[in-house]
């Protein structure tokens, strides 16, 4: 079968509720969103942190003090600084005052040890960074070894009810609060070139190689806002929405699910400090009424093992909309997470390079339980053979997803090959198998680098992770391939699995798993070898790092890594 099914749209017709298929997105900074839901809703709360509330009133006032105290630290159009700040208001200040003074933000993870702190911070070139006090030790450490000119830091209590104002200098830094408190507002006027200007040096995982900054303009990020909240067909209610922030904003996810498009709508942000602490996060929605919930499955996952769970079933009564996206979502957790609160879950899919936002299940519609659901507006997708990007796949049979659309990348900061390696002829090459149905909704079956190559068997590891989820006693569990040393080019299936508490670690144990697995699976996809673990390594936002276990074993073999 040639390309017709992708180019014909099947998903098209879905947009029946009336989800226009193109849209003509405003050329603007993303700043632009704060200013006009500052004009609309002044006095609605846009952050609420520790029960303290600051309006868009009083957050456009502060990010025009902040932009005009970094121009008057040196700060030139296009330059690049570093936020280092987890759900705090002081991460929205940052981003927003930052595109004010006409820069770029790159934003670094709180966990970055000092190595994957200097690389970013040299690699972007930043020469500003505005940071959470308790990682001054860090970069002072490693300061020396980058360009940066000044450290702005900020403590927890600085947008908290307990907020002391005018805190005491430390050498060699500037405190935040101080800069925006003895600063009268006066940002600079620029141009912005949204189609060219990049906004945002958000990097990679760094899964594979080292991190790569994907340079987002102010049109990917802004046309991926407008389009998410355009295929919500009204359900994005503008001033009356309140977003549960569980998601690091750190995070391409956190970064447009959470902030951006909520910026846009006029939403109160509810943001939870701690993503770990769910006794916190069901207290704010208790508190705030919270109506929507984006968050990745181990959020879900570590829920549903609570045992008060059901407690506070009736405060989560509040959200109309729970979403899911960043790694894969096991149907059985969905479907239990559902049934104990009476939430409905949307999953989607996205990547950094894309703003992140390709696909999700309709607001309105039909919702396919396993499925990323279909394109949102003006996303051209197709499905093509793995070892060839020019060609497509017939209807229904698994290939690498490549996307077309606005949100699609910039390329990467400073690295041309790589470029080209990942965009081609204005795809992006996902690196990511799916297949799609007759009705255009599409399923990730798994990282094409993932694969297992058993005796020329293709095993995908998301499809025996799926079917472990479903037994009782398996809380997580992760597939890799390992060498088969008996046949050079072949690998065995190797699984690693996290036990519900009740449950033993023994050679039983994994005899039953093994069983339970031929039930449903062919001979060559059943796991060789199972490991049990108390945890699995995993990124912030709950993607399990199958390369850190690759690694292990690497070391176990002798091999370096």
């Amino acid at each position: 079968m040639s390309e017709d099914i992708y180019s014909q749209k099947p998903w098209l017709k879905n947009y029946d509720e009336g989800v226009p298929a193109h849209i003509e997105y405003p050329e603007i900074n993303i700043y632009e969103f704060l200013k006009n839901s500052a004009n609309k809703f002044g006095g609605r709360t846009a952050i609420w942190f520790m029960k303290n509330k600051i309006t868009y009133k009083k957050l456009d006032d502060i990010t025009d003090r902040l932009a005009t105290a970094l121009i008057d630290l040196g700060v030139k159009h296009g330059d690049v600084v570093a936020i280092m700040i987890p759900n705090f208001p002081q991460f929205i200040i940052s981003y927003y005052g930052i595109l004010k003074a006409g820069a770029i933000v790159t934003a670094c993870s709180v966990l970055h040890t000092e190595h994957e702190l200097a690389y970013q911070l040299n690699d972007s070139g930043a020469e500003v960074i505005i940071a959470w006090d308790n990682q001054i030790e860090k970069i002072s450490k490693i300061r020396d070894r980058t360009r940066l000119r000044h450290v702005i830091i900020t403590n927890v209590l600085d947008y908290s009810p307990m907020s002391k104002r005018n805190p005491p200098e430390i050498s060699g830094t500037k405190q935040l609060l101080n800069l925006i408190d003895e600063t009268k507002p006066n940002p600079p006027a620029f141009t912005t070139n949204a189609k060219e200007d990049i906004a945002c040096l958000q990097y990679t995982g760094g899964t594979t190689g080292l991190p790569k900054g994907a340079m987002l303009t102010h049109y990917n990020l802004v046309s991926n806002a407008v389009a998410v909240n355009v295929w919500g067909v009204g359900e994005l209610r503008e001033g009356k929405e309140t977003i549960l922030t569980n998601l690091p904003l750190f995070h391409i996810y956190g970064q447009t699910v959470c902030m951006n498009l909520h910026v846009l709508i006029g939403s109160t942000i509810a943001l939870n400090p701690d993503p770990r602490d769910q006794k916190s996060l069901f207290e704010i929605i208790k508190t705030t009424n919270a109506t929507m919930f984006p968050g990745v499955p181990t959020m879900y996952m570590r829920l549903l093992e609570r045992d008060d769970l059901e407690d506070y079933a009736k405060d989560l009564r509040s959200i109309r909309v729970c979403n899911t996206g960043a790694a894969p979502m096991p149907p059985e957790v969905l479907k239990e997470f559902e049934e104990r609160t009476g939430a409905i879950i949307l999953e989607g899919y996205g990547m950094t390079e894309s703003s992140p936002v390709t696909h999700t299940n309709p607001f309105k519609g039909e919702r396919k339980v396993g499925s990323v659901g279909m394109p949102i507006p003006d996303t051209e997708v197709k499905i093509v053979k793995i070892d060839d990007y020019t060609q497509s796949v017939p209807l229904g049979e698994a290939g690498e997803i490549i996307i077309k659309g606005p949100q699609v990348m910039k390329g990467y900061w400073n690295k041309p090959d790589e470029t080209d390696n990942q965009i081609k002829n204005r795809w992006l090459l996902t690196g990511d198998i799916a297949k799609m149905d007759e009705d255009g909704y599409f399923y990730i079956v798994d990282r094409k680098k993932d694969m297992i190559n058993v005796s020329g068997f293709k095993v995908y590891p998301r499809e025996l992770e799926d079917v472990l989820f479903e037994n009782e006693a398996i809380e997580n569990a992760a597939v890799i391939g390992l060498p088969d040393p008996n046949l050079p080019g072949s690998e065995k299936v190797k699984a690693y699995i996290v036990l519900k508490d009740g449950y033993k670690e023994s050679d039983e144990m994994k005899a039953e798993i093994k069983e339970f697995c031929r039930q449903v699976l062919a001979p060559y996809k059943i796991p060789k070898f199972i490991e049990f673990r108390k945890e699995l390594p995993e990124t912030l936002v709950g993607k399990v790092l199958r390369k850190d276990l690759k690694e292990i074993e690497a070391r176990r073999r002798g091999e370096e890594v």
